[in-house]
């Protein structure tokens, strides 16, 4: 990698004698390795750690955890994503720490994703592994390909929705969470 990132600089018509260079493809290949696509390595199991068993009388009960800051990199441009990840579940056999919630979405976030795709991995690794009747991930983010290029949309904020099982098919549970989200403003 960072042979490529010396070529690339190169190709720049950039002189690596620069001092304010040198060093820089080791650097940049290190934080590429360590900080953006370090979620390959790691499986949503491994990122939801050890799960504990429900307690009884929560089968209809949301979890809901707000604003988990998150980054990633838009995999057409290879420019910053900085938002947050609203992620909500309904306990089916198994729960996870609060803490592991941020864990699973840095999982897919870090990796080359779309804002959608990340969304939809949250919330189906939810069901799965917690074995949930009901997830939700709901992503805000600011998109440096939008906010930089082209248009210059300065103040743009996407969003993406993801819903499975109950959380897509039960609208007033939906609107639950929906009111949960709305309350935190």
């Amino acid at each position: 990698m960072a042979r490529a990132v010396e070529a690339f600089l190169r190709a720049a018509g950039l002189s690596l004698d620069d001092e304010n260079l040198q060093g820089t493809p080791k650097r940049v290949a290190e934080a590429w390795g360590r900080e953006f696509l370090d979620g390959y390595a790691i499986s949503p199991e491994e990122a939801l750690g050890a799960t504990f068993t429900s307690p009884r009388g929560t089968s209809r009960e949301l979890v809901v955890v707000t604003d988990l800051r998150f980054h990633s990199m838009c995999p057409h441009h290879l420019l910053p994503v900085t938002g947050r990840a609203h992620v909500a579940y309904v306990p089916g056999d198994r729960m996870a720490g609060f803490g592991r919630l941020s864990a699973l979405v840095d999982c897919f976030a870090h990796r080359l994703i779309l804002q959608e795709e990340l969304a939809r991995q949250v919330a189906s690794s939810l069901a799965r592994v917690l074995r949930s009747s009901g997830t939700a991930c709901i992503i805000e983010a600011e998109q440096s390909c939008l906010r930089l290029r082209g248009g210059r949309q300065h103040d743009a904020i996407t969003h993406a929705e993801a819903y499975e099982g109950s959380l897509r098919e039960d609208g007033a549970l939906r609107r639950e969470l929906w009111t949960r989200l709305g309350a935190r403003r």
